[in-house]
Order: structure tokens, then sequence, then C-alpha cells
């Protein structure tokens, strides 16, 4: 197939290039390398079958470029990271909302499928056991920055289905939880390749708040398959899925399983947030996926486990790629 991916020198984006091309696929890929690296895809480079394009998806000609004559279309683009978005929300409303306005647009007279990767901050502060894809969104005021991201990605969901009921445009929507490995950096606030850093390096790992924030980590290898899956399956348009990991852990047992896997001599230094953030941040006390839509589905049933994540982003992160925690990140993220 041909295939278009926004975002695709990403993180996620770059693994699923990757997979795709082993599956023969002809793919472009579209990014601006603001949070994405060249680096992530030298193996992608060496294939014939590869291309890259260097731009915004605020630009309609740049998209056009990348999506004209594609089957289908991953959509993982965004301005992500809560540091990125408490630091500099206007940017990333414009890129995150009228971005995707462009991508469907495009999408849409190409005549191609589209998945649009959206996140668990969709549901704000919802602590409920488990969040399934129906449950109520619960933000905070519109004046704090914190949750722009979260609205942002909310309004990219309802383009997306008004698209699909309008329009008639296959989309389908997922809903990432805490997607972790190899190639994720701590710059933007991503806790597990920031915590594993600072250990290999001997510094204190810094955990904000008082550590007992609980998250469920999914691995990328296990996340990919399920993105191309939902993506060619039929009945997932016009809905959304989760996608995340099945163990719950609190931010600060991982960071001492972290300390205990890599044999690191770190200590763990608890943080608060008004030190990291401006006063009145405020952060989700429990993130837990219900995965039974996308389980039925398409069988999504990860088994990576959190030990052996932290092994596969150890390996994989060399130590100078985690920034120093002299300016503090989100643990919680």
């Amino acid at each position: 197939m041909k295939t278009a991916i926004t975002g695709g020198a990403g993180f996620i984006g770059s693994h699923l290039t990757e997979y795709l091309l082993a599956a023969g696929d002809e793919v472009a890929v579209l990014d601006d390398l603001s949070t994405g690296s060249l680096d992530n895809l030298q193996e992608a480079f060496k294939n014939p079958n590869f291309r890259f394009v260097e731009g915004t998806i605020l630009d309609r000609a740049a998209v056009d470029s990348v999506v004209a004559g594609a089957d289908r279309v991953f959509h993982l683009a965004a301005a992500v990271g809560v540091k990125l978005i408490v630091e500099d929300p206007l940017t990333s409303l414009r890129t995150n909302i009228h971005g995707t306005e462009v991508v469907l647009d495009a999408t849409l007279a190409a005549g191609a499928v589209l998945l649009l990767a959206s996140t668990s901050e969709v549901y704000g502060k919802n602590t409920s056991d488990a969040l399934s894809e129906e449950s109520d969104r619960i933000l905070g005021s519109a004046l704090k920055s914190r949750w722009t991201y979260a609205a942002a990605k909310g309004i990219d969901e309802a383009f997306a289905y008004a698209y699909w009921k309008e329009y008639g445009l296959r989309a389908a929507i997922v809903r990432l939880f805490n997607t972790v490995g190899p190639r994720q950096t701590g710059r933007y606030g991503m806790v597990v390749p920031n915590l594993v850093g600072q250990a290999q390096r001997g510094e204190a790992l810094t955990v904000f708040g008082d550590g007992r924030q609980t998250r469920c980590f999914s691995y990328v290898a296990d996340v990919v398959p399920a993105l191309v899956k939902i993506a060619e399956n039929t009945e997932a348009y016009g809905k959304a899925f989760n996608l995340g990991g099945t163990n719950e852990i609190s931010i600060l047992d991982l960071a001492e399983r972290i300390v205990e896997l890599l044999d690191s001599p770190s200590t763990i230094s608890l943080v608060p947030y008004e030190q990291a953030y401006a006063p009145g941040y405020e952060d989700m006390r429990r993130r837990v996926p219900d995965n039974t839509k996308a389980r039925e589905l398409v069988g999504f049933n990860p088994k990576t486990t959190i030990d052996q994540i932290i092994a596969n982003v150890a390996q994989g992160t060399p130590a100078g790629m985690v920034r120093s925690s002299s300016s503090p990140e989100l643990a919680g993220a």
C-alpha cells in the first residue's frame, strides 16, 4: 500500500515507518523536525520505498505532497509533551487544531483512510477504573495552559468524527496511554526516558509531587501493529479506541524499579509541582485504560512488562540523549 505518515520522524512515527516498510508499503513521511529527528529514520532512508518531506502540517502544499495518492494516512504529528504545552500553549493549539484540519481536508481529497492518533490526556482528571472510550472528560480551567493539549486533541477527535459522519471520510481514532520505548527522549517531560537517563548518569531521579500518581505504560512494539490493524478494519471508522498498558504503577515505584534494574547509585528526589511549574499546576492521580474495544476488534493484548520496557529504553537510549534534571520535567506525563 501507499502510506503517508505525519510526524513520522518522531518516536512512534519512526517505529511505524519501519514497520510498514518491512511490510512492503511505500511510505512518505512529513515532519517539521521540531520534536522528531532524522536520526530516527536512518534505517528508513536505506529503503527505496521511503520518501521524506520536511514541512509542517499547517502547510497544505506540504501535506498534499505526502498525502496525494496515498491509500491511508497516519496522523501522528502534534505539539506534544506537557512541558512544551505549558511553555508554548499558542503554538501548540495552532498546530494541534489547525494542522489536523489541514490533514483531514487533504486526506478527504485523496480518498484515503485516516488514523488519528489522540491521547489519554483527553480524559483529563477522570480517575475511574478503568477508562473506557465513553468515559467522561474532566478538564481543568480553560485558562490553565496545562489543559490546552487535552482540549485541542478533543477537538481533533470531534473533527475526525464530523468528517466521517458528514463527508464519509474513513477515519478511526486511537487514544494512546503513555507509549514508551527506544528513541523517546525526556526533553518534553516523557517520564521513562527521563528517569532512565538520570539513573544511567548516576543523578538523582526527579519525581514530582508525592510520586503516588499512577500510570499504565505501553511498549511501542505492542502499539504499532495495533495502529495498523485498526486502520485496516472497516468497523473502526467513526470510533475511538484506547491503546494502553495493563499494569498500573506509581511514578515513585517506577523510579525505584529503574534504580534497581539498572543497578544505579542514584537516589530519588521528590520535587513539588510548584517548583517545576507555576503555582496551581494540576496533575492526574490515576490513569488506567480499558482496552476492551481494541482487544475485541484487533486482538490488542500488550505483553511487554515494565521491566522489559525499562531494559529496552536503557539499551536504546544513550545517557546523553536525556536532559539533566536541572530543568525539571513532569514525571507524571
